[in-house]
């Protein structure tokens, strides 16, 4: 009897000890019984912050579901029907212009994951902008110019741009028009880590490159602004419908690897933020708490997002990687938990 009682005892504190904010019975967890359907993006920065959240909702006892992988359009759409409940992947004012009308009445941004840390515009070859004097854009329309960063021949400029259905896309079809560069650019729009990877095979071979990106992003750990490659300005900044009133933020100052400073961006810094389905924050207060409360350093989505270009590009390394932030980060984790589950009392 005496054992017994022992190892009972035992049972308990073990309990204790492997439940969120010591919670000692799983019935207690507000997510007990709900299930959960999460949306994913489709570029690679995405992956990791959907595994961490994802990770931070099992842990408050939810079932999540695996994530729907989604353009942007489609998700915003979906979401404001209630065919997904979140995704932690929204950037704006970058995707401002891709939702749908009823966006404000259905769905919500519900928390920050970067503040102001997603730097997006256009790099080129550092050897090469200064070989050619470029400073921005509009010197891809000098004939001497388009010809050296023609790669296929095609009396244009080559610039790896983005997939349709992302909000770049949308940003870089813009400035084609706005500043006259169709005649001049020709914008790759395939896979964007396969386009990539074969402008840094070209950067590798000493052949000039230009291309679109964003910070976080693995790009820029392989292709170092200031030493590799160099922002370039948009010849002016005008902005598109849903930059407007954005002004300020397309321009950086102190900004390293620019080729000017201030160096104008065309494009905006963006808050990564978390979006939701109204009804569903409203029925778990829990999960909204533990959006509004996640933070994740732009520093280490670029790290990780390198990582997977390196090959470990797996889910099951993804969610190795969340892991491992986790276990790092195990006092905030665990404060961001019990924050969310006092949102539930």
């Amino acid at each position: 009897m005496k054992n017994c009682l022992l190892k009972i005892a035992f049972a308990a504190l073990l309990t204790i000890a492997i439940c969120p904010a010591g919670i000692a019975g799983a019935g207690n967890l507000p997510g007990e019984g709900k299930t959960v359907q999460p949306a994913r993006a489709t570029w690679t920065t995405g992956f990791v912050l959907e595994a961490i959240y994802s990770r931070a909702l099992e842990d408050l006892g939810y079932e999540v579901k695996d994530p729907k992988k989604l353009a942007n359009p489609i998700f915003y759409k979906s979401l404001v029907l209630g065919d997904v409940d979140f995704w932690a992947n929204g950037w704006f004012p970058l995707h401002n212009t891709q939702l749908p009308p009823d966006f404000e009445e259905k769905a919500e941004k519900v928390g920050y994951v970067v503040r102001a840390g997603g730097l997006q515009g256009y790099l080129a070859s550092k050897e090469h902008v200064e070989k050619f004097n470029i400073t921005s854009l509009a010197d891809f329309k000098r004939p001497e110019v388009k010809k050296a960063f023609d790669s296929n021949g095609d009396g244009k400029a080559d610039l790896v741009g983005c997939p349709p259905g992302w909000g770049c896309e949308k940003a870089i079809s813009f400035h084609m028009d706005a500043y006259d560069l169709r005649d001049h650019i020709n914008v790759i729009k395939a896979s964007y880590s396969a386009s990539m990877a074969d402008a840094i095979a070209r950067y590798n071979n000493g052949e000039p490159i230009v291309f679109n990106t964003w910070t976080p992003n693995w790009t820029v750990n392989k292709l170092v602004p200031g030493e590799d490659v160099l922002w370039i300005n948009v010849p002016e900044t005008i902005p598109n419908p849903g930059q407007k009133g954005f002004e300020d933020a397309m321009v950086g100052h102190g900004i390293p690897g620019a080729v000017t400073d201030p160096v104008k961006f065309g494009m905006v810094a963006n808050d990564i933020v978390v979006v939701g389905n109204k009804e569903f924050l409203k029925a778990n207060p829990a999960a909204a708490k533990m959006f509004e409360s996640i933070s994740v350093p732009l520093e280490y989505i670029a790290d990780q997002n390198n990582r997977m270009y390196e090959g470990e590009d797996k889910q099951k390394d993804i969610e190795r990687h969340a892991t491992e932030w986790i276990e790092k980060n195990r006092d905030k984790w665990d404060k961001w938990i019990k924050a969310a589950l006092a949102a539930a009392e």
